[in-house]
């Protein structure tokens, strides 16, 4: 059996030092901020990110191109590796798509490797959620094809909830209207959303408060995990720039379910410029989305 790498992007905000012990390529988004763009030769801290945030700067990010896939797809198959990669949901980003291309193509030089490229139809942490459970299966010593089989049946499991601080970052990233964001904020609304079957960012319902939204995270967890709830081994939750408040959601979680395993890190700026600060998300395995 030839040995395969999990690769996946950035925008699944797994840890740096969890993914270079397990051996998990991470794929660096770009994004652009005040004219000059990072995430190849120079990267940004997502604190430094968020704090420039606050201070109004409206940071853009683009999808991963062919060529960057080309330039980390053929590096793992001239090591006579196979390659298993997750790609960011294709219902926000275009990137899915150019993998698909540029693994055909790869796949026509290369007749004894093997790539294989999933539309995780995922996002931040669920994302990462996904590929941490690949590598456990991995790990467990699955081949390629049973890991990626094993991903398809339940990428649809992954269960995401989150809500926002400021729902003006919604508007400019086209998920709610002018009128809504200006309005949700004078009477201080917080919308909780998740990603849908499709792998789109879709709104679930709004609460008055900030506390309220996130307790609705972890009530929301109740309802979708179902016959799941003794398969939740561990739960990820990422943040944007709000620690505090993901510790919050965690210790509820705790208390609620009984779950000790958590993963926590901060959203990466991809996926932060359209949610903005004070972000918090929930990640686990449920019956449906």
């Amino acid at each position: 059996m030839r040995e395969f790498v999990i690769m996946t992007d950035g925008n699944s905000d797994l840890p740096v030092e969890y993914a270079n012990e397990q051996g998990i390529i991470l794929v660096p988004m770009c994004f652009n901020m005040d004219g000059k763009v990072y995430g190849e030769e120079e990267d940004m801290e997502p604190k430094a990110f968020y704090d420039k945030m606050r201070e109004g700067c409206m940071p853009t990010t683009m999808a991963l191109n062919p060529h960057t896939f080309e330039q980390v797809f053929r590096p793992v198959l001239e090591s006579g590796k196979d390659l298993l990669y997750i790609s960011f949901s294709s219902g926000l980003s275009s990137s899915y798509s150019s993998a698909v291309v540029v693994g055909e193509e790869l796949s026509e030089e290369f007749k004894d490797g093997k790539i294989i490229v999933i539309d995780s139809l995922c996002a931040s942490m669920g994302q990462g959620l996904l590929v941490y459970l690949a590598n456990e299966q991995k790990k467990a010593g699955k081949t390629i094809e049973e890991v990626a089989e094993w991903v398809e049946k339940y990428k649809g499991n992954i269960c995401h909830q989150f809500t926002v601080d400021d729902l003006m970052h919604l508007h400019r990233g086209g998920r709610v209207s002018k009128a809504t964001a200006v309005i949700g904020t004078l009477i201080n609304v917080k919308p909780v959303l998740h990603v849908d079957d499709e792998g789109h960012l879709v709104s679930l319902n709004n609460v008055r408060g900030r506390k309220k939204a996130l307790n609705a995270l972890v009530d929301n967890m109740e309802k979708t995990m179902g016959s799941f709830k003794d398969k939740n081994q561990i739960v990820f939750i990422s943040h944007g720039d709000v620690l505090d408040d993901a510790l919050y959601v965690k210790k509820k979680v705790q208390e609620k379910f009984g779950i000790e395993n958590f993963m926590i890190n901060m959203i990466c700026p991809s996926i932060g410029s359209h949610s903005g600060p004070g972000t918090v998300a929930l990640f686990f395995l449920g019956e449906k989305r």
